[in-house]
């Protein structure tokens, strides 16, 4: 619009050491302009944020003003924090904005009203100048483009524009203040008074709770991080912002890719809340579902190393190193061909592959298996989604090299079958035909004529049994059919022998799915406190429970005490006569009597 060259135009860097590395390096211009001045240019305009479009940071304004004021420059300033402008408390940085010489306000996103055009507001000392820029114009058709701005300021009215700013600043701070509770959760705010952008991130090591904002404003993500940890940090604040979109799409939340801090998360219901009807709820469902994210990152990353490991100490396996794959991680099984070309090779592990893939999604897991992205990923390769924390890695890898080994196994007892029964095809047909050369031979050469074998037949018919071949898969070996001629009845040779039981299989606990780790103390303990209770059971039998001294025993309690001491009375008389080789008492009484007699 100024009718100036791009070569006229220079881009000022942002902080690097001190300060917001989303600023502009105040230092850094000061020397820009002076080279400038130097080389005999003249500097014009400086344009400056308050509110860049990534993080929301305003630069700062009132050091700029001052430049500008000595380099007789024009100030334009531009930024979502300009909305700000209209609340009670509007921060220092902010409040710099009503210094500048120009700025521009996009208040369709503001309100929720996308026919309304953006603004530009600049002072002039002479109206003659701006008529003269070609600021004003007193065309009709220019002068209504301002008319569905006029129509929606006088629809809301100031209290109602105040009220949608202010509702959207409050929903920023509500989001805030949820964060600051949040392991794992790194934050990119400016000012946490009045900042309507709230920029936050997925990291391990970090921690804010219990600090000071000041202290969580130092430690925000200005710590350099290795390239590989970096790459596998972008692609899961990827998933958790695409995750979060899903799951609350009422907020409005997209993901940002900032220069220093990498793949972001940002909320700025500020340019989506009008528009979107965003209420506290929805922030409140927002933070309910980082909460449940955040455990199954955490356990994600934590054992995504521990899955390399294991998956380079089984044999068979491969592990494909995808940093752009958020999950637990990428693994191949190694197909080995015996001589066979390449396309052979290639299409007998996309086979072997894909029958892995079908065989664990048929299993009863919450784990999500599937050939990874549809542009981008790995061909022939098993791609795992992400995980929680009692995930049993070993199971999870042998369980893939066995199904793989499995699969292998039964493509070349498939080919092996197959070439075996070609072979006793061949076989039999050759057998067939010696059988029937020797037939024709025990037959004789008269019979093979027509009219004189028919005669020869009926004087004298030649038995011959029915001879063929049966092809035994368990045994691979042709065998004779004259016994299912004899017995009348097909034989079932060999018994195959039975299939051998996955030694993988693990008893598992009522409810509790595969790959999950077992509550082995939790077992442990129960098992020891049932055998415990069998044992005191066992002992209260055992003892004889003493009346109490105040105790008194009726009659019918007496009876049945006096019978228990005469049945041990006699027990034990009985058990004394038999060792002592004695008749009992009741014998000799009869003695007694008969003698009497």
């Amino acid at each position: 619009q100024l009718g100036l060259p791009l070569s006229c135009m220079c881009r000022v860097p942002c902080n690097t050491m001190f300060g917001s590395q989303h600023q502009m390096d105040v230092a850094l211009l000061d020397r820009l302009i002076k080279d400038d001045v130097e080389s005999g240019k003249l500097p014009l305009l400086l344009v400056a944020n308050a509110g860049t479009p990534g993080a929301g940071h305003t630069d700062k304004l009132g050091r700029l003003k001052e430049l500008c004021e000595q380099y007789n420059m024009w100030l334009h300033v531009e930024g979502v924090n300009l909305a700000t402008l209209a609340l009670g408390y509007v921060s220092s940085s902010v409040l710099a904005a009503t210094k500048c010489d120009s700025m521009t306000l996009t208040l369709g996103s503001w309100l929720g009203l996308p026919a309304v055009p953006a603004v530009t507001l600049y002072r002039h000392e002479d109206p003659s100048l701006s008529l003269a820029a070609g600021l004003t114009s007193s065309q009709p058709v220019e002068k209504l483009r301002a008319l569905p701005l006029w129509l929606s300021l006088q629809y809301l009215g100031h209290d109602g524009i105040v009220e949608r700013i202010k509702h959207a600043s409050q929903l920023s701070q509500r989001l805030l203040e949820n964060l600051k509770n949040l392991d794992f959760i790194k934050t990119s705010v400016e000012d946490e008074l009045s900042s309507p952008v709230v920029v936050f991130k997925f990291f391990r090591e970090y921690s804010n709770r219990g600090q000071t904002s000041q202290a969580a404003q130092a430690s925000t993500i200005q710590h350099p991080i290795i390239s590989n940890d970096r790459h596998i940090y972008d692609t899961f604040n990827q998933w958790l912002g695409e995750q979060l979109a899903q799951l609350v799409p009422a907020s409005g939340v997209d993901v940002v890719e900032l220069e220093d801090e990498g793949t972001c998360v940002r909320f700025s219901p500020l340019m989506t809340s009008a528009v979107l009807g965003t209420e506290v709820q929805d922030v409140d469902q927002l933070v309910d579902c980082l909460k449940m994210k955040i455990p199954v990152l955490t356990s994600t990353l934590q054992l995504r190393e521990e899955f390399e490991q294991e998956v380079r100490r089984t044999v068979g396996l491969l592990y494909i190193e995808d940093l752009s794959w958020p999950g637990l991680g990428v693994v191949r099984y190694n197909y080995h061909s015996d001589g066979k070309d390449d396309d052979k090779q290639e299409k007998e592990l996309e086979k072997i592959n894909t029958e892995i893939l079908k065989k664990l999604n048929e299993l009863e897991s919450d784990l999500t298996f599937s050939l990874g992205p549809e542009f981008g990923g790995q061909k022939n390769c098993v791609y795992i989604g992400m995980v929680t924390e009692d995930l049993d890695v070993s199971e999870l890898v042998e369980t893939i090299a066995a199904t793989g080994k499995e699969i292998e196994e039964n493509s070349r007892l498939l080919e092996n079958m197959t070439e075996v029964v070609r072979k006793g095809i061949q076989e039999a047909q050759l057998q067939l035909q010696k059988a029937n050369e020797e037939r024709l031979l025990e037959e004789g050469l008269l019979r093979q004529i027509p009219v004189v074998g028919s005669v020869l037949n009926w004087f004298s018919p030649f038995q011959a049994s029915p001879k063929g071949r049966t092809f035994n898969l368990t045994a691979g070996s042709l065998e004779s059919t004259e016994s299912t001629y004899v017995s009348k009845a097909q034989g079932t040779g060999t018994t195959p022998p039975p299939t051998p039981t996955s030694s993988l299989a693990k008893q598992r606990l009522p409810g509790q799915k595969i790959f999950k780790r077992s509550l082995r103390s939790s077992d442990a303990f129960s098992e020891t406190s049932s055998v415990s209770h069998c044992d005191d059971l066992e002992k209260m039998d055992q003892r004889t429970p003493a009346p109490s001294p105040g105790h008194e025993q009726g009659p019918l309690e007496t009876a049945k005490t006096e019978e228990q001491k005469e049945g041990a009375q006699a027990t034990q008389t009985d058990t004394e006569d038999i060792r002592n080789d004695k008749p009992p008492h009741d014998c000799t009484k009869v003695e007694e009597q008969e003698s009497q007699r």
